[in-house]
């Protein structure tokens, strides 16, 4: 009996040592997380602080660059709405929203036509055009052709926004 008791005493102590134990290192994992995360979000700042933007200023007034925001962000759900579209198979809804959301229409067009840089224009006009071969793909139902034609107008918005801002 004393050697069970002398046994119980030492597996409760050191299921107590155990337990403090694991909660003081959870407590410092915790703590080292949230250090390591504002530490992270911390350096990002700083970063973006002191690293200079090289991209191409458009160098557009206020109102104008509300109005593209806008713009980029309807391009960016019409993007989300085709993928959605192209899960569920229905190829014909994706390549109406790519002619009609993206493609090059003439307020599109126009549109591209206002901005005084020769190369983003270029890549507007690109970007656009390559939405009209999107819906043209998309109509034919084939799912490889579709994605590839995807990445092709996507590369257009990677390209532009890696070399222009407002």
């Amino acid at each position: 009996m004393k050697r069970v008791m002398i046994i119980f005493g030492v597996v409760c102590t050191l299921g107590i040592s155990i337990s403090v134990y694991a909660k003081d290192n959870a407590d410092g994992m915790e703590s080292m997380m949230k250090h390591h995360h504002m530490s992270q979000h911390h350096q990002m700042m700083h970063m973006m602080k002191t690293d200079s933007d090289n991209r191409t200023s458009l160098q557009l007034p206020e109102e104008m660059k509300g109005q593209q925001l806008a713009m980029m962000r309807e391009h960016l759900e019409a993007v989300n709405n085709i993928i959605a579209d192209i899960s569920t198979g229905k190829f014909e809804a994706a390549s109406k929203i790519a002619h009609q959301k993206l493609g090059l229409t003439p307020e599109m067009k126009k549109m591209c036509n206002m901005f005084g840089n020769d190369d983003f224009r270029t890549l507007g006009l690109a970007f656009h055009k390559s939405a009209d071969h999107l819906g043209d793909v998309l109509k034919t139902g084939n799912m490889k052709r579709s994605l590839s034609a995807l990445h092709s107008t996507m590369n257009s918005c990677v390209q532009c926004h890696a070399t222009f801002r407002q």
